[in-house]
């Protein structure tokens, strides 16, 4: 990665932490679409991997709020979704992964900002969780599915149980791409380079996340989105 690249990644990477770690959701939504335009062929293993340290951080942070029986469908219906989630890798190459994830954006995107309120029960649970593993396995971009059902909760509750959701189905995904060979050491080392802005944006998120106005941050990572993705989707023809 060039060190021009690197530096608007990092951008990125930094932002969308600080995203994630003041809503709890948005960081592949918004770190996604970059990096797929700078270089696809790291997506979705990179952000998976810095994603990991994000999600173990505000699952701490926020321990005593998450949801454990929503968390546990959920999670059941991820670990299903990863299968879904190999096929596409297998079914595209680099240029079409990348139009699959400016897609995905995109639809997550206004599907989230479209829908009404609702209460989620157990059928809700496990189809977020099994849209999750598709998406996220394929792209790393798993957040919008989880952030439908938890928009309406208390935020704590919504950060730290879409943490732990993220933290478990990043390790079955993970796992499972290494079994099938699709983990390199490019993938890692770009990761590595990354994980200081990370950090920074992490840390950044503590300062505000009790006082930011999330519905208006949620607003914006969703219309960011809505431009990434387009703009992913242009690159890519």
């Amino acid at each position: 990665m060039s060190a021009q690249h690197l530096f608007l990644v990092s951008l990125a990477v930094l932002f969308a932490a600080f995203v994630q770690g003041a809503t709890g959701v948005g960081f592949a939504l918004i770190a996604a679409p970059v990096i797929g335009i700078v270089r696809p062929e790291l997506l979705p293993v990179c952000v998976l991997v810095l994603m990991l340290p994000l999600n173990l951080y505000v699952l701490w942070r926020e321990r005593g709020a998450i949801d454990r029986i929503g968390a546990g469908w959920i999670s059941g219906g991820r670990v299903v979704g990863t299968a879904g989630g190999l096929w596409v890798l297998a079914a595209l190459s680099a240029t079409h992964l990348a139009l699959f994830v400016g897609i995905s954006t995109i639809a997550a995107a206004l599907v989230t900002l479209m829908m009404p309120a609702f209460s989620p029960g157990r059928t809700a649970f496990v189809s977020a969780g099994l849209i999750t593993g598709v998406t996220e396995t394929a792209t790393g971009i798993g957040g919008p599915p989880l952030a439908l059902v938890y928009q309406h909760q208390p935020p704590p509750t919504m950060r730290s149980t879409i943490a732990l959701c993220f933290l478990v189905g990043e390790l079955v995904s993970l796992a499972t791409l290494m079994a099938t060979g699709r983990i390199d050491g490019a993938q890692l080392e770009a990761a590595a380079w990354l994980l200081p802005a990370l950090v920074a944006g992490a840390v950044l998120s503590r300062i505000v996340h009790r006082r930011i106005n999330g519905r208006a941050l949620r607003i914006f990572v969703q219309v960011f989105a809505i431009v990434s993705g387009a703009a992913l989707l242009l690159h890519s023809f």
